[in-house]
């Protein structure tokens, strides 16, 4: 008998309860807690950090409007009606590197256990949602781990303790913890299109004594990318993803990818850009921002990126979906107002090649890379 499957078998988005890299700060008063939280992302500015936190009010009236409020800083105020939904949660924090959670309200995946005596009781009624101490923070010298704590975690003298006023100390530690969440990259070479104007297959015209395609996948490969070809129909092949959003053009390459691996930051190059080269692959992996939803190139005479010389992080998944449901199929359109770090190059490495013509024109200027 075959068993129903309810949902499609689709590759998910690593996610903790709220955000996809998250952690839950308990055992204190909550603007102990809070305040440790804000005094540490002042050492954590290069990361896009948030916080989550619930309201002591025991009463609010309910808004029937919501109020957005934008500063001439870039600063945004919102004040809404909603209530708390992982699913909302997880589409609102996934732009951000790491996400706070008040874990007196809310579970995280991961904690920080702070060590209030006054607090004991606290910490025994949430023994059950404590399951990944990543340290510990004294408030007071004599206090040591709670027995409970003793009780279900038989490692707890391996666990990192702190004092409250080692601010520096928590800060290199959280980095680290932010670090460790950076997604690997893997590589995707465009070949679906259909090349009109060109009038054959663009991808395995040859620049440097081998179809462009195969080039392009052995440039990705020498920096140890796991590296696909995008394709528009399934050949059933491992190293081809082929098109899941029609009709789209390389827009619809780059989510169809996002896809198959929703984790891993896609390195996207089009085979109509002869001119890359090895330095501007390893120019744009050391430049690359993963807080930010893209890094890309930009022509120094150009007024807009190249989105097919690009890394995309994982935050740029949602994106894209959002640009798409608006009727938008452009990736240039999505990093052009997204925030994207962006490297100026030469125009003639980002030159493309479109027509018969142009390919005679260019051959003898390439030399081999």
């Amino acid at each position: 008998m075959i068993k129903h499957q309810k949902h499609a078998a689709l590759a998910r988005k690593k996610n903790g309860n709220f955000a996809p890299s998250e952690i839950a700060i308990l055992g204190a008063k909550c603007s102990i807690i809070s305040e440790l939280t804000h005094k540490v992302s002042q050492g954590l500015s290069q990361f896009n950090l948030a916080y989550f936190d619930a309201s002591h009010a025991a009463t609010m009236e309910e808004k029937k409007l919501s109020d957005f409020t934008f500063h001439h800083q870039g600063n945004l105020k919102i004040n809404t009606s909603a209530p708390v939904n992982e699913y909302v949660q997880r589409i609102q924090f996934s732009q951000f590197d790491y996400v706070f959670i008040n874990g007196n309200h809310y579970a995280g995946e991961k904690q920080i256990v702070m060590l209030d005596p006054e607090k004991e009781a606290s910490i025994n009624k949430r023994i059950d949602q404590i399951t990944n101490i990543q340290f510990f923070i004294k408030l007071t010298d004599s206090v040591e781990p709670f027995q409970s704590i003793q009780d279900k975690f038989s490692d707890w003298k391996d666990i990192p303790i702190y004092g409250i006023e080692d601010l520096e100390k928590i800060t290199i530690h959280i980095f680290k913890l932010i670090s460790q969440t950076t997604p690997n990259i893997k590589g995707l070479v465009l070949t679906g299109g259909n090349s009109t104007r060109m009038g054959k297959d663009k991808s395995l015209l040859e620049y440097h004594g081998k179809p462009q395609k195969e080039f392009l996948k052995e440039l990705l490969e020498t920096q140890g990318f796991q590296t696909y070809y995008s394709v528009q129909k399934n050949n059933g092949r491992d190293n081809e993803i082929h098109d899941t959003f029609l009709h789209i053009g390389p827009f619809g390459g780059i989510c169809s990818a996002f896809q198959k691996d929703p984790n891993s930051a896609w390195i996207v190059l089009a085979t109509d850009l002869p001119f890359v080269n090895k330095d501007l692959i390893k120019r744009l992996i050391e430049r690359r921002n993963p807080s930010k939803s893209a890094t890309t190139v930009k022509g120094k005479s150009k007024q807009f990126p190249e989105p097919l010389i690009t890394i995309y992080e994982p935050k740029a998944y949602p994106i894209l979906l959002q640009y798409l449901a608006q009727g938008y199929s452009c990736p240039r359109k999505m990093l052009i107002n997204s925030e994207v770090e962006i490297i100026e190059v030469e125009d003639s490495l980002i030159r493309n090649i479109n027509t018969p013509q142009e390919y005679e024109a260019i051959k003898g200027e390439i030399s081999e890379i």
